[in-house]
């Protein structure tokens, strides 16, 4: 069965870029929420829930086609979700690694190009999705997804991701997104980008 995890920090450690309120929402409602319909589809398919979840959604194809797509929707939030947490922190100072900051600059010139390249990618998104920062045979790249894909189910590697559901901020920031994207910049957890990049190689 897969579960939610904690968060890393305490639910008003993220203010004023992300208020308590909209923390304990979205993970012990909408997170909570992904996994017990995760968990529900797979309740007969003991082998599919023993898998990572990154490794589930990466095998779409192996989940029987009647609960495919309740498996994609909801094992994606999952995963999506699991990684939001981890690359956000209420600790200032965050910077990438020498070795991350020099792939970034190698591939977007300098850091505002890669945070205007990334912010347009995330306010441009209509509806429901993600924007992410990706590696792929050993490139980094900027992705979106719909809904709750993820960059996973089409082979790139996630290792940083902005959530632009309305759930994530509407009820701080109402209809300004580009607002929520320039505050969630000051909360970008570098040291676990780093970290997730050093794996990813």
């Amino acid at each position: 069965m897969y579960t939610v995890p904690d968060l890393p920090y305490e639910f008003d450690a993220l203010s004023p870029a992300i208020e308590e309120k909209i923390m304990r929402l979205h993970h012990d409602k909408h997170h909570a929420g992904y996994v017990k319909n995760t968990n529900d589809a797979l309740a007969q398919h003991e082998e599919l829930l023993a898998l990572p979840i990154e490794e589930l959604i990466q095998n779409l194809d192996k989940v029987p086609e009647n609960i495919r797509t309740k498996v994609r929707n909801n094992a994606g939030g999952h995963a999506n979700h699991s990684l939001f947490w981890t690359i956000m922190t209420p600790l200032s100072g965050s910077k990438p690694s020498s070795e991350l900051e020099s792939k970034l600059l190698s591939t977007f010139t300098d850091m505002e190009t890669f945070k205007s390249n990334f912010t347009e990618a995330a306010t441009g998104i209509f509806g429901s999705g993600w924007a992410w920062l990706t590696l792929k045979n050993g490139e980094l790249t900027i992705e979106t997804t719909p809904n709750q894909d993820s960059p996973f189910m089409s082979g790139s590697t996630p290792l940083l991701g902005l959530d632009v559901w309305e759930h994530a901020y509407y009820l701080q920031y109402e209809n300004r997104r580009p607002e929520y994207v320039q505050a969630w910049w000051n909360i970008v957890n570098w040291e676990e980008v780093s970290r997730r990049f050093e794996q990813a190689k």
